[in-house]
């Protein structure tokens, strides 16, 4: 587990900007048509002359804080940095991350959080290509672009349209490329009503679909619980992780009992939340993988650096990074179906005159 060790009794000063990020085109889920993406920039200064950048991140309607309070905390932190050790962050998993990427990047060179193969630059984190909805020819040609850019696993969001529709797509796909050359994850977002999902599971098992992530909404254990208990095809919780106190979080696992979690730092709590989770699942032979939650490059780096320091084989879910038209600079680059951290240098002067 890596021990992320946070003293706030060196804190001399808060700073927040926000920075709305900018989507290239409109993504759709089955929850919502996602133009812009709500994002602060956070940065401490410590007594040493010292400081670090960080990133708080939400998704309106899937984080349990909103917009206006996260303003309302950061507006506090910034006029009461000494508050900060007193706070209790269970409500504001996404600050909690952030604070995290800024006692981490304190003792950092160039924002390298922790020091490991990937950030050398020697082993690149081989992640899914995102198939956002649309109509099936949008989303075919989505496909074959990830494929010709080397992608061997694609994620597709299905459940917000025709249900012949999002099949047609998949026997499609597979029409061109099996198992062997292409994995297949599906994200219904909790899309599917408890009655119609174990239909809807044996139907898209016809089709050798790696995993589908929250099937049916959160909250709703015993139907989850049965349903991962019967699935012909392994069920990845990830909602359902959202504003789970960490007293609960085994009791969730025993009741459910899901063949994987996902993990997205900026909704559950932050790395060392993402620690617990992990440590919990390996107690009980669950699998997990990391998923960006659409942050800018500063987040994505930093769940992709952590990521890196376990040496976790598969696809995870951090190709988000081109997404935005007024995304950050950073050594990041995806090729070939893989997250790499390059030699070139981070662009954060425009934060930083922000943030002054």
């Amino acid at each position: 587990m890596v021990q992320i060790l946070i003293s706030f009794m060196k804190i001399v000063s808060f700073h927040y900007t926000y920075h709305p990020l900018h989507f290239y085109t409109a993504a759709t889920t089955s929850r919502d048509v996602l133009k812009i993406k709500p994002c602060w920039f956070i940065k401490l200064t410590f007594n040493d002359g010292s400081s670090g950048l960080g990133e708080v991140s939400i998704i309106e309607g899937l984080s349990i804080e909103t917009s206006e309070q996260i303003e309302q905390a950061l507006a506090k932190y910034h006029l009461h940095p000494e508050t900060i050790e007193q706070s209790d962050f269970s409500s504001l998993p996404s600050i909690q991350f952030a604070l995290e990427m800024c006692f981490l990047d304190q003792s950092s060179t160039d924002h390298v959080l922790f020091k490991t193969s990937f950030t050398t630059g020697q082993s690149p984190i081989p992640i899914n290509g995102l198939v956002w909805m649309g109509s099936i020819d949008y989303m075919i040609q989505q496909v074959g672009e990830k494929i010709e850019q080397g992608f061997s696993c694609v994620k597709l969001k299905i459940g917000a349209q025709d249900w012949k529709q999002e099949m047609a797509i998949i026997k499609t796909i597979r029409a061109n490329w099996d198992a062997s050359k292409i994995m297949i994850r599906v994200d219904a977002n909790g899309a599917f009503s408890p009655s119609e999902a174990l239909n809807k599971l044996n139907e898209l098992s016809r089709w050798d679909i790696h995993s589908i992530e929250q099937p049916i909404e959160a909250g709703q254990m015993e139907e989850m619980a049965k349903l991962c208990a019967h699935t012909p095809l392994p069920i990845a919780l990830d909602e359902e992780l959202i504003g789970v106190h960490v007293e609960q979080r085994a009791a969730l696992l025993d009741t459910i009992q899901p063949q994987f979690i996902i993990l997205k730092p900026s909704l559950v709590g932050g790395l060392a939340a993402s620690d617990h989770w992990i440590e919990l699942c390996e107690k009980r032979g669950i699998d997990w993988w990391a998923t960006s939650a659409l942050e800018s490059n500063i987040g994505l780096s930093a769940i992709a650096q952590w990521v890196a320091t376990k040496n976790k084989d598969g696809y995870q879910g951090l190709g988000t990074g081109k997404l935005y038209s007024n995304n950050i600079q950073a050594p990041l680059l995806v090729e070939k179906g893989e997250l790499h951290y390059t030699s070139a240098p981070w662009e954060t002067n425009q934060i930083s005159k922000l943030l002054a």
